[in-house]
């Protein structure tokens, strides 16, 4: 079978598997933005107490590889606690804590960036400190953190892959079970690194432009 009649005969399932890749990583990131946040500020917040929980999670997620964390939460918490989880759930939730864990840190590290005058300035005009921190420094922090949010949104579509391990029918997992088939493992490795190659040069491209933009804009 040629190159362009595998590709013709498998292209229905391959982009079902691309959508679930699309869709697991876009939930996952929109959920993983929220996380991160939250964390982001905690890391900064002034109580001890608060800083240390950030810690404690960021360290946790970021000391174990993400396929450990999908087994974990697949099978290690269904068993533990006695319930069934569909791959998808499983999944999404690996990625949210996964990619979740690095934004904190890139918020963090936004936040931080921003000069501590700013944050006294606007403490000095009356406006409480969560107001401060959402009208005049997050505002400057995203500036910042734009270009490594997007390179998170990259890594974390390409780590959607490893969910095939607790049978996510994501693109990779379609790939092999494409290849359980009709054995043709090299064109079919061949059509999904496209695929993906395809996907990442896009959100790299996106990335750029914004970069560009903001630099013109500052």
């Amino acid at each position: 079978m040629s190159f362009f009649e595998l590709l013709a005969q498998t292209w229905p399932r391959l982009l079902h598997g691309l959508g679930i890749t699309l869709e697991s990583t876009l939930i996952s990131l929109a959920l993983a933005a929220i996380l991160g946040l939250v964390f982001g500020m905690l890391s900064v917040s002034r109580a001890t107490g608060a800083r240390a929980v950030a810690r404690v999670y960021v360290d946790i997620i970021r000391g174990t590889p993400i396929i450990v964390q999908a087994f974990f939460i697949y099978f290690g918490i269904t068993s533990a606690l006695n319930f069934r989880m569909d791959p998808m759930t499983a999944g999404i939730i690996t990625l949210t804590l996964n990619a979740g864990a690095y934004l904190a840190e890139i918020f963090r590290g936004g936040i931080q960036a921003v000069d501590k005058g700013q944050m006294e300035a606007a403490r000095s005009l009356g406006l409480p400190y969560g107001v401060a921190m959402r009208k005049v420094i997050l505002p400057q922090a995203v500036r910042t953190m734009v270009p490594a949010i997007v390179n998170q949104f990259i890594i974390t579509l390409k780590d959607s892959s490893i969910l095939s391990v607790i049978g996510l029918t994501e693109l990779t997992q379609v790939g092999s079970l494409i290849i359980a088939d009709n054995l043709e493992s090299f064109k079919v490795w061949l059509i999904v690194g496209i695929m993906y190659f395809i996907i990442i040069m896009i959100l790299s491209t996106i990335s750029k432009k914004i970069e560009k933009r903001l630099k013109v804009n500052a």
